[in-house]
Formats: C-alpha cells, structure tokens, sequence
C-alpha cells in the first residue's frame, strides 16, 4: 500500500494512493494515523486537487554514509568496516515538489539519491530476525549536501543539516521488498546516478541492528541508507528527480535562498 500525506483546505491528513497513471491517483482518506490500525474511509479526493507532503515527519533521521563502494571510491574514502551514521535534522525535511533552497555558505551542493526505511513502531536493540517487524515501509530521499563545507569543516552538522536538505516522497510504499531496486537520480531529465539498492555494503538489516543499539527509534523515524555512485553538483533552476522501483519519483527544483 502506498501512503501519502497531503493537506486540502487547510487541513492535514493521510490517505492510500490508488491508482497507476499520474494523472488518475487518487487518495482515500484515512481515518486515524498509519502508525496504528486504521480504516479507510472510503472518502476519497484526487491527487491533483491536494498538495503532496513529506510522507512524514520524523523526529530524527538517521544517515548512513560511504555504504556504496563505487560512491565511497568517487569521494576518495575507504569503505567502512562497520555502519557510519550521522544525521539530519527533521528541520531538513521536504516534501515533493518543494523547494530546495541552496545554502548561502556553500558554493557546490550535490545530489546525493538514496532509499529510505520508514520506521513503524518504537524499537530498541532490534535483532536481526525482527527488523521486518519495525519497519513501516519505503520512499525516496535524497541527502542534499554543501560538499565543499562537508570538506572544508569535517563535521557534517551544516554541510548536511541545512534547511531542506533531506526531500522525502512522494510517499510510502509498505509492500516492499527493498534488497534489489534500481535507484536513479536525474537533473532536468539527464541521468546522473544508477545503481541498485542490492549494492550496499551494509544492508537495511545491519543498518537497523546498529542504529537500535545506541537509540530508541520512535515510529515515524527515518533511516537513511547510502547513495550510488554518481553525485554530483545542483545549481539554481535545477530540476533535481529521485526514482525508485517500486515506490515512485520524488521531484524537488533548487531556488536561490531568500
């Protein structure tokens, strides 16, 4: 099922996207929150007729970085041992068709397309076996970064954390089986990035064990797994467009910030 979140008249809600071609989906209103069980309500309103936004609002997202060789090999870095997390904050959240606003203290931000898990329900030192059990599902995301100040202060706090740097959308899939997807990312249609999700080095599973060790991961969270190779750098007036089988295309244009 896929689940979006979306506001109309003012108000907020979510609701099950039915539907194939773009231009027919339409939603239906969900009574209650997806966190819990709940109904449909058989109301139901066209996707055209609303605005789309982020599938969710995490308390946290939790990044992982160089879990792509190839990506890891472009940056010039070894490849982790073991899971390397950093995170941005829900101040970094956008949703689909929103705008990027490119940072004033950087002069090269990159595209990073990544897949990211959407956590369902509060966990702690989650094992292996019951990883599926905590998961809500699946959107696109894209780790929106200053490289230049990822490399010039080390620390990724800004480089990484800047408001609107962490699109999410366009919403949830939770019918998935995420180990083989193809995850490509273009800017004004030209393909930038291509891979598939079964090239991580570490997997969703090793990604869910590590970060549950440290934190309780709260329903809404979301984790972040790592980009292909193929990052590269935005400007303004980019149409910047994440698709992964499966769930859908998550298109964001970068502005000048104001």
């Amino acid at each position: 099922m896929r689940i979006a979140r979306f506001s109309i008249d003012g108000n907020v809600a979510f609701g099950a996207v039915e539907g194939e071609k773009q231009d027919e989906l339409v939603l239906d209103i969900i009574k209650g929150i997806p966190f819990a069980d709940f109904e449909l309500s058989g109301t139901k309103v066209p996707v055209s007729k609303v605005r789309l936004l982020p599938p969710v609002l995490p308390n946290k997202v939790v990044a992982f970085g160089r879990n792509y060789a190839d990506h890891a090999k472009e940056m010039g870095n070894e490849v982790p041992d073991a899971p390397f997390a950093f995170f941005k904050p829900a101040t970094s959240v956008i949703g689909p068709g929103d705008e990027i606003q490119y940072p004033s203290f950087s002069q090269e931000v990159h595209h990073e397309a990544e897949l990211a898990v959407v956590i369902g329900r509060l966990c702690r030192e989650v094992p292996r076996e019951r990883v599926k059990d905590v998961i809500f599902g699946y959107t696109c995301a894209n780790d929106v970064t200053a490289r230049d100040v990822q490399k010039r202060e080390k620390q990724w706090a800004r480089a990484k954390g800047f408001d609107t740097s962490c699109p999410l959308g366009p919403w949830v899939e939770t019918e998935l089986d995420p180990h083989d997807l193809t995850i490509q990312l273009t800017v004004n249609g030209g393909q930038r990035q291509l891979g598939r999700t079964s090239e991580m080095i570490h997997s969703i599973e090793d990604l869910i064990v590590n970060i549950s060790e440290a934190m309780t991961l709260l329903p809404g969270d979301v984790i972040l797994t790592g980009t292909p190779a193929g990052v590269g750098p935005l400007h303004v007036g980019d149409e910047v467009a994440v698709t992964i089988e499966g769930i859908g295309t998550l298109t964001n244009k970068v502005v000048k910030r104001g």
